[in-house]
């Protein structure tokens, strides 16, 4: 008999043996036989598996490549086969979209065995969930349930863009742990729409119970691979609402255009209006064309109604973008401006304002007038309704947490964007002196055509909007033009352009950390010098 083995039982039916029996493999997977071979007990590690190996139920062939990081057992000679205990957990939910997204909420008590693996097998496709890449979280009813003497992150989601179309109904889930212990559950697939599912995933981002500091958490969690699925998956989201727009223009024929104003509107429809009679009365607003993109389809009907009353009423000439989807605030500049007719870009928030009277047309002047390094990326100073200043340009701080337990490395150093003067008073000269930034703000930035389309506009990688405009001034900067602030003003009533979802506190999460990872380390090694609000890019405008 094997050396520590069992003998196989009387009249027992063994398999047969394979007929490319691998002798060096065999042995490679079982130790004991090699060293029983060596010392004589055994001609080949074949005659050890007709007579017992086959009966212990020995491994002959390394299964598919043996898997990193994981044990697996090939024979339990001299021994029962005692399988590890089986985990308390449950599956809250699986949730598959229309175009492959897939979704899956749960807990498991792995406080002792740590889970390894969320394996789905279902009826013509399965998959398989990495524990590294799924986002851990507290569950205190399933904390309680267990009795757990001490918190433990047992929640887990995790969430996948297959990019193809895959089919619902019953799943076999397994959840899989670090010994090989393992619950299975049979869930039934829900089917989503897209839209649904990524606001289902993104809410669940926000509100997630994280360990640790809330301004990291969401960032850890998604660090490891949800952050990219998620993108990948609004990307194609984002391509498909702006494939096939409702374009209506409300034009006077014949005239000359100098500049266009491209304005985002999402959740009020109010602004149209508003901002159409307080652009009207400024000097020059009629050498600017007006286009608005809408990423609200629900106010479709309204806005073109506001839009034909308001160019009747002012005469100025408007462009109107309806999108069927929310496509975001990038991949809906980048849209309109596609269909500008001047070379001089005007990216406004819908709820900002001129501060004086002739700001549109000194704008204008500005352009035409200073330097190309000047005007090729430009700001404004933009204040608060009760006349504080708001923003003078943006720099970039770095805030960092050692030690969090829930990041992939031991310091997660996540970047801050800040506003210069933020709160300051209206007429700070220091602030309001016209020079190079490393940033401005989306909600008023002036920009040449040609180099918007140089830096191939905003990333649509950014979902809803939170980042792009910094991405933006950056990869600006990286091609050499720094953005300028100049001593434009206009208000900015923050905050209250749009109704803001805890979807959109989720897509800011994901931003958090795509703008991290490609801005990271770039802005880290410029933060170990003196701090940009101090020296960085105050020099001569010139």
């Amino acid at each position: 008999m094997s050396e520590g083995g069992k003998k196989p039982a009387k009249g027992q039916a063994l398999a047969p043996v394979p007929p490319d029996f691998d002798e060096q493999t065999y042995l490679r997977l079982n130790p004991d036989v090699l060293v029983a071979v060596a010392e004589g007990k055994f001609r080949s590690g074949r005659e050890h598996y007709e007579h017992y190996g086959r009966a212990e139920g020995r491994l002959a062939f390394t299964p598919g490549g043996l898997p990193r990081d994981r044990v697996i057992i090939t024979a339990r000679p001299g021994q029962a086969d005692a399988a590890p205990r089986v985990p308390a957990g449950a599956i809250d939910a699986v949730q598959l979209s229309a175009s492959g997204g897939l979704y899956v909420i749960g807990w498991v008590n792995d406080a002792l065995d740590r889970l390894d693996a969320i394996e789905l097998y279902v009826a013509g496709w399965s998959m398989a969930f990495s524990a590294a890449g799924l986002a851990r979280t507290r569950r205190p009813d399933a904390e309680k349930a267990l009795g757990l003497q001490q918190p433990h992150a047992i929640g887990f989601w995790g969430f996948l863009y297959a990019g193809q179309r895959l089919m619902p109904g019953k799943c076999n889930l397994v959840m899989r742990l670090k010994s090989g212990a393992e619950l299975a559950v049979i869930v039934s697939i829900e089917p989503m729409e897209d839209l649904a599912l990524r606001g289902i995933v993104l809410q669940q981002l926000a509100s997630g119970h994280y360990p640790g500091p809330s301004y990291f958490n969401a960032v850890a969690a998604i660090e490891a691979g949800i952050g990219e699925q998620l993108v990948d998956f609004s990307r194609m989201l984002t391509r498909r609402a702006v494939s096939a727009p409702y374009i209506e223009r409300f034009h006077q024929p014949g005239r000359a255009l100098s500049g266009s104003v491209i304005v985002c509107l999402f959740g009020k429809p109010d602004y149209l209006i508003l901002q159409q009679a307080l652009l009207a009365r400024q000097a020059g607003a009629g050498d600017y064309e007006y286009i608005y993109v809408c990423n609200s389809p629900e106010l479709a009907e309204r806005l073109q109604k506001d839009a034909r009353i308001a160019h009747l009423t002012h005469g100025l000439d408007i462009t109107l973008i309806l999108l069927p989807e929310n496509a975001g605030f990038a991949a809906a500049n980048n849209l309109a401006a596609s269909h500008a007719r001047t070379d001089r870009l005007l990216l406004l928030n819908p709820d900002v304002f001129p501060k004086a009277a002739g700001e549109m047309a000194r704008h204008l002047e500005l352009v035409a007038s200073a330097p190309p390094a000047q005007t090729r990326l430009l700001g404004a100073a933009l204040y608060y309704d009760d006349g504080a200043l708001m923003h003078a340009g943006m720099y970039f701080e770095a805030d960092r947490c050692p030690g969090f337990a829930m990041a992939r490395r031991e310091d997660l150093t996540l970047l801050r964007v800040e506003h210069y003067g933020k709160g300051a008073p209206a007429e700070d000269a220091a602030l309001l002196r016209p020079r190079f930034v490393p940033a401005i703000t989306g909600a008023f930035m002036s920009i040449a055509r040609d180099w918007f389309e140089t830096l191939d506009g905003f990333s649509e990688d950014y979902i809803f909007g939170h980042y792009e405009d910094a991405d933006l001034c950056l990869r600006s900067l990286e091609a050499g033009q720094p953005a300028f602030q100049s001593d434009l003003r206009f208000y900015h009533l923050e905050g209250k352009g749009g109704a803001r979802q805890s979807q959109h506190e989720g897509g800011a999460a994901v931003n958090r950390w795509l703008f991290n990872l490609r801005w990271g380390a770039l802005a880290a090694r410029a933060l170990m010098g003196p701090s940009p609000s101090h020296e960085a890019l105050q020099g001569d405008p010139a």
